[in-house]
């Protein structure tokens, strides 16, 4: 491990009061359309007695359109500024979408006063601060520190009373804050030990660790293989959640990760191009960092056991050969399944394997789900707006998409199709871990794991469309995304198991 990371700026704080205060410098009020007028409120009476607020959003051209923002001056007196940002038809995208604005435009300040969540607190409590957090994520590592800094303090006003449901709003948040740091750490810090590190870190969980010495006796071939080419040893982190007063009925989840903390593509080496976002290929262990850390927060009330595979895919004499054959956990004496690598760049899918294995050997969870920034083709299906789901049923697939939509993480279902099995055929081992991208990739890379799950229900969450925002938009800012942390946590707080 090399650099010295300097100090980050940390996540915006939220505050309950129960109006706004007299001497408040800075309030951001909602605006929306009703029947063709604006409205404005709740907080805007005073401030209106003084000054025509709709008469400024007119003269400005306003629509009230979610995330738009009209701002007013006020010198000599406080409030010295007034934010009017438009939430546009209140639906939870809308609340999500005005929270983003704001947070762009209260960068660098100490404290804003908003009555937005007041509006319909119900719908919009949640995506609010998620928006605003996530649209204030930085990272920085310039000498001269960062170009700017997230709002430190959020106080939402006529919002007293919703103490729990903000703490739970929060730690949503969070969660995504945190994937999405792990997945922008760089390579040179983030390695499997720094993984490691991560979930030892985060308090009220159960962790275990293997080294490489542990999976070798483990037989866990796939993660030993994909990190034989790194000075930086392979890592499988295991973290355990119970709820309070869990019994033996109370149903178990796993969450599987993809924790590559960099991809070369091994001696199938990527281009430069196609290497220069490859620190985000820790995205699937950075999400089950951060929903792990949520789970108490929010309340979740099944067992989770969350597996991160950990491990560089470097290039070195060491590293695995197109040809070899690996097998898979729990090794030689117990009948692991062999892999034919005949692409060391599909990598992510090794990995998967021996935890999935190892979770339907010793845990026998009720359900699995793995996620995974795995395939270019999955991007190349759905573009980067929407994540990759697969599904052994029809019940599960419907209770995710519910959840990616409620979550503001949408994904859309791909077929487990039979057809194309063939194309996962080896003349000397299980499977070929490398049929080609050329036809669908994503559904292959999808059928290669599914022996691994052992009949277990199970969701596969391919997000490589989504791993990174090209630029700012809404909630995202440009880089890695940590896409998935909120999805899994939405569905995680009231699971149909």
């Amino acid at each position: 491990m090399t650099g010295s990371l300097p100090p980050q700026a940390a996540a915006p704080d939220f505050e309950l009061l129960a109006a706004i205060p007299a001497k408040a410098e800075l309030i951001a009020l909602p605006v929306w359309s009703e029947d063709g007028d604006l409205m404005v409120g709740p907080g805007a009476a005073d401030i209106d007695e003084e000054y025509d607020l709709l008469g400024l959003l007119d003269a400005e051209g306003a629509t009230g359109r979610a995330g738009e923002i009209t701002a007013l001056t006020i010198p000599g007196r406080t409030p010295r500024r007034v934010l009017l940002v438009g939430v546009g038809d209140q639906t939870s995208d809308h609340f999500r979408r005005a929270g983003a604005a704001l947070g762009r435009a209260v960068r660098d300040r100490d404290v804003v006063v908003t009555t937005i969540p007041a509006l319909a607190p119900d719908v919009a409590l949640e995506p609010f601060v998620a928006g605003l957090t996530l649209a204030s994520f930085s990272f920085s590592w310039r000498s001269q520190g960062p170009e700017w800094t997230p709002v430190r303090t959020v106080q939402l006003a006529d919002l007293d009373g919703l103490r729990r449901e903000l703490g739970v709003a929060v730690a949503m948040a969070r969660a995504s804050w945190r994937a999405r740091f792990g997945a922008t750490m760089p390579s040179n810090v983030k390695n499997p030990e720094w993984m490691a590190e991560q979930a030892r870190a985060i308090p009220g969980l159960t962790v275990q660790v293997w080294d490489e010495t542990d999976l070798a006796k483990g037989g866990f071939g796939g993660i030993l293989a994909v990190g034989a080419g790194s000075v930086s040893p392979p890592r499988m982190i295991r973290l355990d959640y119970t709820p309070a007063g869990a019994s033996k009925k109370t149903p178990t989840v796993v969450l599987v990760g993809k924790g590559i903390t960099f991809d070369t593509g091994g001696l199938n080496i990527k281009s430069g191009a196609g290497m220069k976002t490859m620190k985000r290929d820790a995205t699937g262990g950075a999400v089950v960092l951060g929903v792990m850390g949520a789970l108490e927060a929010i309340g979740c009330p099944v067992n989770v056991v969350g597996l991160i595979a950990a491990a560089e895919n470097a290039i070195s004499g060491s590293a695995m050969r197109p040809g070899d054959v690996l097998r898979h956990y729990p090794g030689k004496d117990r009948g692991g399944r062999t892999t034919e690598v005949t692409n060391t760049d599909a990598e992510g899918r090794l990995v998967l394997a021996d935890a999935m294995a190892y979770a339907a050997d010793k845990i026998k969870p009720d359900v699995m789900v793995d996620v995974a920034t795995l395939t270019g083709a999955i991007k190349s299906a759905l573009g980067q707006q929407l994540g990759g789901l697969f599904a052994t049923s029809d019940d599960l697939a419907a209770q995710f998409t519910a959840a990616g939509a409620a979550s503001g993480e949408p994904v859309w279902r791909m077929p487990l199709a039979d057809v194309y099995l063939d194309r996962l055929a080896s003349p000397i081992a299980d499977a070929d871990n490398g049929p080609g991208p050329s036809v669908a990739g994503a559904i292959t890379a999808a059928l290669f794991l599914r022996p691994f799950a052992a009949g277990i229900p199970w969701v596969h969450l391919d997000l490589a469309s989504v791993g990174d925002a090209p630029v700012d938009g809404y909630e995202w800012t440009a880089g890695p995304t940590g896409f998935g942390a909120r999805l899994l946590l939405e569905w995680l707080r009231a699971p149909s198991i």
